[in-house]
């Protein structure tokens, strides 16, 4: 079963928090703070993986957490690093970030690695935070939380030829006529429910990918038959193979078949109806009518496609087609057809702003991403660690926009719902 869109949780390990020591050896006199700083925590990677072709992995299991990072130790031994969790994908995986709503990476290359979430950094033991005027500092820093994200996978197949028409032309014929893929065969509609690949190798030694895509009906552009679940995989195609059945076996009119699939293509994507198309008329071997032949060579003469008679079955004609192909796929180079977002900001900094608000008469709350980072350090229930905060809001110049604000002796002060009262 091919998987190829899935939503998933990720989250980045913790840092590890940093100790409060001292050191207590005989014979050495006024041992000071010794304290280890925490370990980081782990990163999460996407890796491409040649072994993997869906996103089965992920349809049942939606959470994955990297490890966090160990408590640092006295006598300076710091916390043991968290391990990096990676987290395997198909070549042609697209990473998107839900929240931001923007495409994040384009995973079509072996061995492509994307970090998608840092981990968070150890805090710093308490040997850091020692001063000439504080010489037993009895508080460390808290590890930093790692980042969380809402990310989705989409696979987008990644094959030189693709070949589309409607149910039951002789699609995947053709693909295991050339190839060593082995589809479902049969006369009925539908018989192809997932895309298959197939390798293709030429007289000249040269191979090329062939994808057989699932029936395309009218109406598929708006999600009609199996719709835009399989049209999506042809978007990185080079050449389109449009299979037309012209034996009318089906009872259906080649011609309408024609205008019809490129109507679809066309809805779908501009830039897809306007790749390079072939038109190969099948089942030359059943033809009842040449008419309808000559009229759909006329079309594509007309619209300059290049037009080809084959008969899967015999392999009329299929041998001429390959060897065309080949020569074709040389002039046409490859191209990323997703857009990735380069601004894309991995370490979520782009919200420095504090926010600083009077919400009551003597009633100030203050918020922002910066808040969050130093509040993640402290110690609420440590006088030290609490100074330490002050002083970094001084720093940050938060108790100044307070003061223009209004602050006043005894007002309350809210930060991230740690509340404090201000004395002058």
């Amino acid at each position: 079963m091919i998987v190829d869109n899935v939503k998933i949780k990720i989250k980045a390990g913790d840092g590890g928090n940093g100790a409060v020591s001292f050191r207590r050896e005989k014979y050495v006199a006024n041992g000071g703070p010794d304290g280890g700083d925490g370990g980081n925590g782990g990163n999460v990677y996407f890796i491409v993986d040649n072994n993997t072709s869906t996103l089965l992995d992920y349809k049942y299991k939606k959470d994955f957490k990297a490890q966090d990072g160990k408590k640092g130790e006295g006598a300076r031994r710091s916390g043991k690093s968290g391990e990096d969790l990676y987290l395997k994908v198909p070549k042609g995986t697209i990473v998107k970030d839900i929240d931001k709503d923007v495409v994040v990476a384009d995973l079509s290359k072996e061995g492509d690695t994307f970090l998608i979430a840092k981990g968070g950094r150890g805090g710093r033991g308490n040997q850091h935070f020692a001063t000439p005027t504080r010489q037993v500092p009895n508080f460390a820093e808290q590890g930093a939380k790692g980042m969380e994200k809402n990310i989705e996978l989409e696979l987008k197949m990644i094959a030189d030829v693709g070949l589309l028409g409607f149910p039951n032309v002789g699609k995947s014929t053709i693909i295991s006529s050339v190839s060593a893929a082995r589809p479902k065969v049969a006369n009925y509609p539908f018989t192809t429910l997932e895309p298959i690949l197939g390798v293709v190798k030429t007289k000249s030694g040269d191979s090329f990918v062939m994808a057989d895509i699932p029936g395309i009906i009218e109406g598929a552009s708006e999600g009609i038959g199996l719709g835009i679940t399989f049209l999506k995989h042809i978007e990185r195609t080079r050449i389109l193979l449009h299979v037309i059945d012209v034996s009318g076996a089906d009872g259906r009119n080649p011609l309408d078949d024609f205008y019809k699939i490129n109507q679809e293509l066309k809805k779908y994507s501009e830039k897809l109806a306007q790749k390079k198309q072939i038109v190969v008329a099948n089942k030359i071997d059943a033809i009842s009518d040449q008419v309808v032949l000559k009229e759909l060579e006329e079309i594509c003469k007309k619209e300059n496609l290049t037009f080809f008679c084959i008969s899967a079955v015999t392999r009329q004609g299929l041998e001429e087609l390959i060897d065309y192909i080949a020569l074709e796929l040389q002039k046409i180079p490859k191209e990323d057809i997703v857009s990735v977002d380069e601004f894309y900001d991995l370490e979520e900094e782009l919200d420095q702003e504090i926010h600083i608000e009077r919400t009551g008469e003597d009633y100030y709350t203050v918020t922002g991403a910066p808040i969050e980072r130093l509040m993640s350090k402290v110690n609420i229930f440590d006088v030290e660690s609490r100074q330490y905060m002050q002083r970094s809001l001084i720093r940050m110049g938060v108790m100044d926009r307070l003061k223009e604000l209004g602050l006043s002796s005894g007002d309350t002060i809210d930060i991230l719902g740690y509340q404090m009262e201000y004395t002058e």
